[in-house]
């Protein structure tokens, strides 16, 4: 399990991390943060390819051994993939959130809106403020 914040990737206050890939398409997936508040992922519930999603709205669940929590999205847009290995292995959110664990990927509709996303350095704030 990865115990630091990848510097590349941008952060929101309910622990997930996007990732640009290209010019409007975003890779999202939840922090190491949150993996350890959840304990053993057991299933993922996750939107289709080309559902719309809203920022800071929910786009699936994430089933674990303690709870079953909301996957939020940190931006609007339209769902163009979605990690269909985490079907049949779940636990690879556990394993490797940052890299193998992605959830979705989203066409932008408002590039803007990473502006609203926190650095690693502003997340990493947010946590120590516990």
């Amino acid at each position: 399990m990865q115990d630091t914040v990848p510097a590349d990737l941008l952060y929101t206050k309910d622990h997930e991390w996007a990732r640009r890939e290209g010019d409007d398409t975003i890779v999202i997936g939840i922090t190491a943060h949150a993996v350890d508040q959840l304990g053993d992922i057991t299933m993922l519930t996750l939107p289709e390819v080309g559902d719309a999603v809203t920022a800071h709205e929910r786009a699936g669940d994430i089933d674990s051994v303690k709870a079953v929590s909301e996957l939020f999205s940190p931006v609007s847009g339209e769902v163009v993939e979605v990690n269909g290995a985490l079907a049949d292995a779940p636990e690879t959110v556990n394993q490797d959130p940052y890299g193998a664990g992605w959830m979705i990927k989203i066409r932008l509709s408002d590039p803007g809106q990473l502006g609203e996303l926190l650095s690693a350095d502003a997340y990493n704030a947010y946590l120590a403020e516990g």
